[in-house]
């Protein structure tokens, strides 16, 4: 592979993601559901590529015609497929800068009882997941104890959390998994809008949305707010500082990727302190070793949050701006997502269908249970504005998440969008990409899925039962901590 392969390759997805936005533009139903461009340049590529064209050609072509392999050289899958775990650590990093850090007691204020049903839904994902593999999958299957984090990863953390943790897999020897994952991430981004439309529907009809004019809506009636791309992954709470951020004047976009340069470099100054701590302690030659299986990302984030809180302290907020930021951010994801899906393996997903199909359904039934039956006991007032956003997020997208609380609360009546926005600061740095995301798959292969299994399922319980007793008991009458 030389520079050029790189170049080139890079040039390739970028064609490919105006081609996916031309696409978009012209199918209606892509449109409709907010299928974001980057997924259908993904899979424009994995269709002209050896799994697709590729394979069908070489039933007509004489072996070793260069056609047998799509239209794509080699060296460009192979610079696709490292772009994801480098890209990722981008998107993380950028996650919190460039808006002030508010203290935990704000954030749980204004965001408590979505804090409490976002969490209940991350770890109900490990607990119905890693049970499903231990009483079904594996036993019946064969498949790895690993699949058990897979709902939790795909569906919570996404497209970007799944490419980014490839490495991963591949260091627990259990590559197929990154496929399974981003697999899981698709169905749950198309599903979380179809489902999110129906519940919707659901809720005018049984008055659970009261705002005034709220009637039964489609997602083709809904037009995003001005300054949201529905590709790109944002959040509405954030608008208010944007708008105040884009008014003052800022450094250029060079300093902006240079400050993220420096949250991925802190980042990986803290894993490599982290992983020389382990060898020193637990991980010794014949200790048990975590950390030096955790991906680089969830650190990174930690890294821009460091930087942030630095930023705070000194007033240099005018430096940063967070639209800028957004932009970087979003333009790494982009690419993650078009490298990752052009470069999945259709294989790994015919080979494991029956799990996939087991996962994907077991994970799309307990959101729903979630949604219908938690929410209504953990938050207080207006249950369903709020969390169906939750419910949005948990299938793959923060960007669901915002869509159906504007379908379901079009004038934000209701406060979700800020509780949403303050919640993202107590629940994306644990969960949905965060730290345990990151460790949930090497502390299965260290200490195996049942003792995941009960960690997870006493953190499901932890949430359910403080989560009531501190919102749920208020239910039906005024909720002084919302």
């Amino acid at each position: 592979m030389t520079q050029w392969d790189v170049f080139w390759g890079l040039a390739v997805l970028g064609i490919f993601l105006l081609l996916g936005r031309m696409w978009k533009s012209r199918v209606r139903v892509f449109e409709s559901f907010f299928i974001p461009s980057s997924i259908l340049a993904g899979i424009l590529i994995l269709l002209l590529g050896p799994q697709v064209l590729g394979r069908g050609l070489a039933m007509v072509l004489e072996e070793g015609h260069r056609l047998t392999h799509g239209l794509f050289p080699e060296s460009f899958a192979t610079v696709w497929r490292s772009l994801p775990g480098l890209l990722i650590s981008v998107v993380f990093a950028a996650l919190f800068l460039g808006k002030p850090i508010p203290g935990i007691r704000e954030i749980w204020f204004r965001a408590g009882p979505q804090v409490v049903f976002g969490q209940s839904l991350a770890w109900g994902q490990y607990v119905v997941g890693i049970g499903l593999c231990m009483a079904v999958l594996t036993p019946l299957f064969g498949t790895n104890e690993l699949a058990g984090a897979l709902i939790e990863i795909g569906f919570e953390g996404g497209h970007g959390t799944a490419a980014g943790m490839a490495e991963t897999f591949r260091q627990l020897d259990f590559e197929e998994g990154a496929d399974l994952a981003l697999g899981l991430a698709t169905i749950g981004l198309v599903s979380g809008v179809l489902l999110g439309t129906v519940m919707i529907n659901w809720a005018v009809r049984r008055r659970h949305i009261e705002s005034p004019g709220t009637d039964p809506v489609r997602a083709r009636d809904v037009k995003m707010p001005s300054g949201i791309d529905s590709d790109t992954v944002k959040d509405l709470a954030e608008l208010n500082w944007q708008r105040e951020q884009e008014s003052r004047p800022t450094d250029p976009l060079s300093i902006h990727v240079g400050i993220v340069a420096l949250a991925v470099g802190l980042g990986w100054l803290i894993k490599e302190a982290l992983v020389w701590v382990e060898q020193q302690t637990w991980g010794g030659p014949d200790g048990v070793t975590v950390i030096g299986y955790i991906p680089l990302f969830p650190l990174a984030m930690i890294g821009g949050v460091l930087i942030q809180l630095f930023i705070d302290r000194t007033d240099q907020n005018h430096h940063i701006s967070r639209p800028l930021m957004n932009r970087i951010s979003g333009t790494a994801l982009d690419f993650t997502i078009v490298a990752a899906l052009g470069t999945l393996s259709l294989q790994a997903l015919g080979d494991h269908m029956a799990p996939f199909v087991l996962l994907a359904t077991a994970g799309i039934c307990w959101n729903l249970f979630a949604l219908m039956i938690l929410a209504p006991r953990l938050i207080p007032l207006n249950w369903f504005h709020r969390g169906i956003g939750d419910f949005g997020q948990s299938m793959g997208v923060t960007v669901t998440g915002i869509l159906l609380m504007r379908m379901a609360d079009p004038n934000n009546e209701s406060g979700a969008l800020e509780s949403f926005g303050y919640k993202q600061l107590m629940f994306e740095p644990i969960v949905g990409g965060g730290l345990f995301t990151a460790a949930s798959m090497p502390l299965i292969a260290e200490f195996g899925s049942g003792f995941v299994l009960m960690l997870a399922a006493g953190m499901l319980l932890f949430w359910l039962i403080g989560g009531y007793l501190v919102f749920g008991r208020h239910i039906g009458k005024p909720a002084p901590h919302v």
